[in-house]
């Protein structure tokens, strides 16, 4: 599609969607030649902004005289003309800041949201680690009753995963501890995936070989490395009120539409899933994804984790105007912050 467009044409469709994403209003050619500095006519921009339109990167909206970007329009743009750069020197202080500070998983990624939400004021998103995508660190056992005890999983990252636990044997607090003992030292290093597994396999051994006390230990490990969590779980949105800022969401229907499109995270954790197995940066403009069709949404996100592995994603969730300029580099350089500090022993 770019060799369809002359360099004069991709600098108007330029200014369009810049103008556009500042103004919020339809683009015309007197509004160019006043604002963008075209050494052209009125008349040239009217004969350019019709090629475009005849080319499906703009459209006029009902009868306005002037132009509005397309989805088309809008991905041309980001994957063509937007001029990014890294964010200002206090945008990134204010994201070490706030990522830089001791805090378990949970809490840097609630932190993560903050920061972009606040930076970008767009509805922020993230996608929290599976369960089980963490390695073993260990585990350790506290009794709640008779019958009950709390089983407390911590990867080597720093994330934990508590599990209550229904007992139909007796088991002492000393047993309790000596059973942690031993399953931490069985499963150091192990992915939490493949802890049940590498139990499973033990349990399988003849059974003349385990003490009583082993016994329980793996019956009480199998147990707390069942982790069933439902995956909406795994989606946290902060800032949606942002959208109650933005023209284009003014109607109360279109509103209504938007915040039941935000409450089905099934469908937006499989759409960052998709970040996730791209292992870079995705925008997902309007009709892209099935998430923000109906919606006039883009989101953007990133992978965020080790070259090794993938752990979650994080981005921001906006109206197709957005500002693409600002909102891309500050998404991509959160993920690579909380990248380096969850890497940190």
């Amino acid at each position: 599609m770019s060799e369809e467009i002359g360099d004069r044409e991709k600098e108007v469709l330029r200014a369009v969607v810049q103008e556009y994403i500042t103004t919020g209003g339809p683009v015309g050619s007197h509004q160019l030649s006043r604002k963008s500095g075209f050494d052209v006519s009125s008349a040239t921009l009217r004969n350019v902004l019709a090629d475009l339109e005849e080319l499906g990167f703009l459209e006029k909206p009902h009868t306005s005289a002037g132009r509005v970007p397309t989805d088309q329009g809008y991905r041309f743009y980001v994957d063509t003309l937007v001029r990014l750069k890294e964010p200002a020197p206090r945008d990134r202080e204010f994201i070490h800041a706030g990522l830089g500070q001791e805090k378990n998983v949970g809490e840097m990624l609630s932190e993560a949201s903050r920061v972009l939400h606040s930076l970008t004021r767009h509805a922020s998103v993230v996608i929290t680690p599976r369960p089980d995508a963490s390695v073993f660190h260990r585990i350790e056992f506290v009794r709640l009753r008779e019958d009950r005890v709390l089983a407390v999983l911590v990867g080597n990252g720093g994330q934990v995963q508590n599990k209550v636990i229904t007992v139909d044997f007796p088991i002492t607090s000393d047993e309790l501890l000596k059973a942690s003992n031993f399953l931490s030292e069985l499963l150091r290093e192990v992915p939490l995936e493949e802890a049940r597994e590498r139990i499973r396999q033990e349990m399988d051994q003849e059974q003349a070989l385990y003490n009583v006390l082993t016994s329980k230990a793996l019956k009480l490990g199998a147990a707390a490395t069942d982790l069933q969590t439902p995956e909406s779980e795994r989606v946290r949105i902060e800032g949606t009120n942002s959208f109650l800022e933005q023209p284009e969401f003014a109607d109360v229907e279109r509103m209504r539409a938007l915040f039941k499109m935000l409450d089905e995270k099934h469908k937006l954790l499989q759409l960052l899933d998709r970040v996730q197995r791209a292992r870079e940066m995705q925008i997902f403009i309007g009709a892209e994804s099935e998430f923000s069709a109906a919606g006039e949404l883009t989101v953007i996100a990133s992978p965020y984790g080790s070259r090794e592995q993938v752990l979650g994603s994080v981005g921001v969730i906006g109206p197709t105007r957005m500002n693409y300029q600002r909102v891309i580099p500050l998404v991509n350089f959160t993920a690579q912050v909380l990248s380096r500090v969850l890497g940190q022993d």
